[in-house]
């Protein structure tokens, strides 16, 4: 037999922009969606990371972006609808990771934290939404912990927490105009984003032994839930934080 197109997961041709592309977790989905002809519109604030990104996928369009800029978030939209056609999907990967106790975690990080992880997000999705004239999906990068509570994660969890529930919002709000906006929750997973953390042998213990399946997750498994949430096979799920966490959040 030979090779079959399942339509069903198919995101050939979709113009489809990504931010925080130069970050770990979104690399794998660049490399995902670019392999199976997905037009990509890439946007990082670091231009070396998003210009090592960008290279590696042929075609791939780009702009320097701060997402927590809404001015530059609208003309980064704005440019990818103009290269690649109308938008049907994007996908939201930009994050910071602070870890500190609560009494001495200080005030900017706090603040910068949420500003990336809620506010930028919300910037991102009101940007891309407004390009979905025929409908779309928007994807966020949430994590387990916008459902678990870890010591240290005062402002990481409680941004993630938020985001969950942007992502509510925003379902409900632009279901009718056919946009769809999930949000996938990975397990603490091995990124240059974590290494410092993961380089402690205590803290990656400790973070394997409350994952059932007994290890970090990999940023190639998230590629299967990015292609089901923008693909057909994703058209009626909508308001989700779906965890790929290796169990998890079962614990």
């Amino acid at each position: 037999m030979g090779n079959i197109r399942d339509e069903l997961f198919d995101v050939g041709e979709r113009n489809i922009l990504i931010a925080g592309a130069g970050g770990g977790l979104a690399a794998a989905m660049v490399q995902a969606l670019g392999a199976r002809g997905a037009k990509l519109f890439l946007t990082d604030k670091d231009p070396a990371r998003l210009q090592a990104i960008a290279d590696a996928v042929p075609n791939a369009g780009s702009r320097i972006a701060d997402i927590t800029d809404p001015e530059a978030m609208a003309e980064a939209v704005d440019e990818a609808v103009r290269i690649g056609g109308p938008l049907h999907g994007a996908i939201n990967a930009a994050g910071v990771l602070p870890i500190s106790p609560a009494l001495t975690l200080e005030d900017r990080v706090f603040t910068e934290c949420q500003d990336i992880n809620v506010t930028g997000a919300f910037y991102f999705s009101r940007a891309v939404a407004r390009a979905m004239t025929t409908g779309g999906r928007i994807v966020h990068l949430a994590s387990v912990s916008s459902f678990v509570a870890n010591p240290g994660y005062a402002a990481y969890a409680s941004s993630k927490g938020g985001l969950a529930q942007l992502v509510r919002v925003l379902a409900r709000e632009w279901a009718a105009d056919g946009i769809a906006v999930n949000a996938i929750g990975p397990a603490l997973t091995e990124t240059p984003l974590t290494a410092d953390y993961l380089a402690d042998p205590d803290f990656r213990r400790n973070a394997v032994s409350v994952i059932p399946m007994g290890r970090l997750g990999t940023p190639e498994d998230l590629i299967g839930t990015v292609l089901l949430l923008l693909a057909p096979s994703g058209g009626f799920i909508t308001g989700q934080t779906i965890c790929v966490d290796g169990g998890r959040t079962l614990v």
